[in-house]
């Protein structure tokens, strides 16, 4: 996928997941940790409430984790990584 999807811009971070997922329980829980530290806002959305092709690109790389709009990462989330590229 080239372009960015457009759910992925409604928030500084967003985290894209599925439910059930203890992958996405952790992700979400650096998320929160680092957006509430540096003040940033975070947003959710469920892989099953996107669009077929996002499901097809991001179904085994979830949660999938976005910066201001552009994949950042996917599996896990490195509260270091995430923090540097929220310019804390």
């Amino acid at each position: 996928m080239t372009e960015t999807p457009e759910w992925a811009g409604r928030a500084r971070v967003v985290m894209l997941g599925k439910p059930g997922c203890h992958l996405c329980e952790e992700a979400w829980s650096v998320i929160e940790r680092v957006t509430d530290e540096l003040g940033a806002d975070r947003g959710q959305e469920q892989l099953d409430g996107v669009g077929e092709a996002d499901r097809e690109e991001y179904w085994d790389k979830v949660p999938v984790t976005f910066v201001d709009g552009r994949r950042h990462d996917f599996w896990r989330v490195s509260e270091d990584r995430l923090r540097a590229a929220l310019g804390g």
